[in-house]
């Protein structure tokens, strides 16, 4: 009987305890507890009710409890349950409701969890709104009027738009704008030396430009912190045109002479053919002499008399031909 009466102790013992774990499993006791110490209302049937629906008690009641301590009235257990079956982040859209409310910004339950729905961090935003940010562009080159390079390198102190973190801009647009907003105000200046000494300048036309519509950042000031000078791309594109100018000129001048070059052996070529002429002609000139002579067209007389008309030419070109020293030769 002892050893019956141990064994069903022991069995009673290890069901209790079964029990209570899978009772405090299911049913957080102590959680529910912190809430009403709190002044959070929830029953235990509900805390068991977000185990079944897979909603972690120990996300939404913390939740609850933060949002009644600070004041938060407009926040309710099924609007975190819903939220967090959404994927969003419980913990992080109450703390930025507590830090907006604590800030006296406006921000909604509803705006909020759009927001983090998003996949923006709504708390790092409300934080933004009370610390504003600045952040630092890459360095932005641009050309003055007088053709000088300048890079130039701002910062851009921004604070978070609540209302357009659904659907505006991130930071690389508006470094994008603000880009954009130097490389005109440089580029309109009549020279580099009006750019470096009212380096403001540049600030005041960007802000003008409103770069921040549409954006989930308002500026609230551009600051030049530095303007280095580049190189003359003035001077640069003259040289290159000048260049590029020499080029087609030779270009041009090596094609007449490649076409004077073609005209002159072209010449040549006739003045060849004429020659052949010539001496084919020439080579008929014995054969028409017999023929006269045979046919008596042609006397002995007026042979002899031709040949000294020959000699007589001949004669005459060799006095006409200037003496050749030997120093010309």
């Amino acid at each position: 009987m002892e050893i019956e009466s141990f064994y069903f102790t022991a069995f009673l013992v290890v069901s209790v305890i079964v029990f209570l774990v899978i009772f405090f499993h299911y049913v957080p006791f102590f959680l529910w507890l912190s809430a009403k110490v709190s002044g959070v209302s929830i029953s235990l049937l509900q805390l068991f009710l977000m185990r079944i629906r897979n909603v972690p008690p120990y996300v939404i009641v913390p939740a609850l409890i933060e949002a009644h301590k600070a004041g938060l009235k407009n926040i309710t257990r099924d609007g975190l349950e819903a939220h967090y079956l959404a994927g969003g982040h419980v913990e992080r859209v109450v703390h930025a409701l507590v830090s907006a409310n604590k800030a006296n910004i406006e921000l909604p339950f509803q705006m909020a969890t759009a927001i983090d729905l998003a996949g923006r961090d709504v708390f790092e935003a409300v934080q933004m709104s009370v610390n504003p940010k600045v952040i630092d562009t890459p360095p932005v080159s641009a050309v003055a009027k007088d053709g000088i390079q300048m890079i130039a390198k701002a910062r851009v102190t921004v604070r978070a738009n609540i209302r357009q973190l659904v659907g505006g801009a991130g930071e690389d647009t508006v470094l994008a704008r603000v880009g954009e907003g130097i490389v005109s105000s440089i580029g309109s200046a009549t020279n580099h030396k009006s750019v470096l000494e009212n380096p403001d300048s540049i600030s005041k036309l960007v802000l003008s430009k409103g770069l921040d519509a549409g954006t989930a950042f308002e500026i609230l000031s551009i600051d030049i912190a530095d303007i280095d000078i580049g190189k003359n791309i003035g001077a640069t594109l003259q040289i290159d045109q000048a260049n590029a100018d020499k080029n087609i000129a030779q270009a041009k001048a090596e094609e007449r002479r490649a076409m004077a070059v073609a005209n002159e052996q072209e010449m040549k070529a006739k003045a060849q053919e004429a020659r052949a002429k010539v001496i084919e002609a020439e080579a008929e000139v014995p054969k028409a002499m017999a023929e006269a002579f045979r046919s008596g067209n042609l006397g002995i007389m007026d042979y002899y008399r031709m040949k000294n008309i020959e000699a007589d030419t001949s004669m005459r070109e060799n006095i006409a031909k200037p003496i050749s020293t030997p120093q010309q030769k």
